[in-house]
C-alpha cells in the first residue's frame, strides 16, 4: 500500500497571485522526488470544467452557486483528489472549500451553517493538510485584475465584496492556524516564490 499523499490548497481573493505560485511549489516538490497532481476548483474534471463555465459566467442565485460548487467538488473528489492521494501523490489544488466559506458566505451572505452541512455531506473525512492563503488588500487585487483582458462575474465584483471575502479568509486562517499559512501577496513574485520553496523544504505534511 502506498503512503497517503498530501493535500495542499491555494486560496486568496481574485488577483492575489496564488495561481502563479502553484508552479513554484510544484517544482520544489518534484525536486524532492514527490509525484504531484495540479488541479483547480471549480473544475478538475470534464463535468467540473463545464460547471466552472456556468458558475463564472451565468447569472444565478447564491444558493444555486453554492450547490453547483459542491456538485463540481463531489465529482472532483471522486475522480481526481481521492484517487491521487490514495496512490501516494500530492494534490496541489487552486481553491477548495475554504473558498466557498469566503466567497459564498463572506461575499454572498450564504449561511455558514448551510455550507457546513454541504461540506459534511461531500467530504466529512477530508480536509487539506496545508492551506496557503495569499493575502492582498482588495485595491491591490483590483489593480491587477484591471490588466486582465476580460473579467468573469467574480472578478467583476466591487471592492467591498472582496473586502468581505478577504475578512472571511483571514478569520478562517485565525481559527485554524495549524493548517493555514498566510502569505503576504503584495510582495514581489520572486520573493514569494523563495519563501514558498523554503516552506516546502521544511514542511513534511
Amino acid at each position: 500500500m502506498s503512503e497517503r499523499g498530501r493535500f495542499v490548497t491555494f486560496e486568496g481573493i481574485d488577483g492575489a497571485g496564488k495561481s502563479t505560485q502553484i508552479g513554484v511549489v510544484a517544482n520544489a516538490l518534484r525536486e524532492r522526488g514527490i509525484a504531484i497532481v495540479i488541479t483547480r476548483e471549480p473544475g478538475g474534471t470534464p463535468l467540473g470544467e463545464a460547471l466552472r463555465d456556468v458558475i463564472l459566467h451565468q447569472p444565478m442565485t447564491p444558493a444555486a452557486e453554492t450547490l453547483l460548487l459542491f456538485a463540481a467538488r463531489a465529482e472532483h473528489l471522486e475522480r481526481v483528489i481521492r484517487p491521487a492521494l490514495a496512490a501516494g501523490q500530492w494534490v496541489l489544488c487552486d481553491r477548495f472549500t475554504d473558498a466557498t466559506y469566503a466567497y459564498q458566505a463572506g461575499g454572498r451572505g450564504m449561511s455558514v451553517e448551510r455550507i457546513g452541512e454541504l461540506e459534511q455531506w461531500v467530504h466529512p473525512d477530508l480536509q487539506p493538510d496545508l492551506t496557503l492563503l495569499f493575502d492582498v488588500p482588495p485595491d491591490v487585487a483590483a489593480g491587477r485584475l484591471a490588466l486582465a483582458r476580460s473579467a468573469d462575474r467574480f472578478e467583476s465584483e466591487r471592492t467591498d465584496f472582496f473586502g468581505n471575502v478577504r475578512r472571511a479568509y483571514l478569520a478562517r486562517a485565525a481559527d485554524q492556524p495549524q493548517r493555514f499559512i498566510v502569505i503576504d501577496g503584495t510582495q514581489a513574485a520572486d520573493v514569494i516564490g523563495a519563501r514558498l520553496r523554503e516552506l516546502m523544504l521544511r514542511w513534511n505534511g
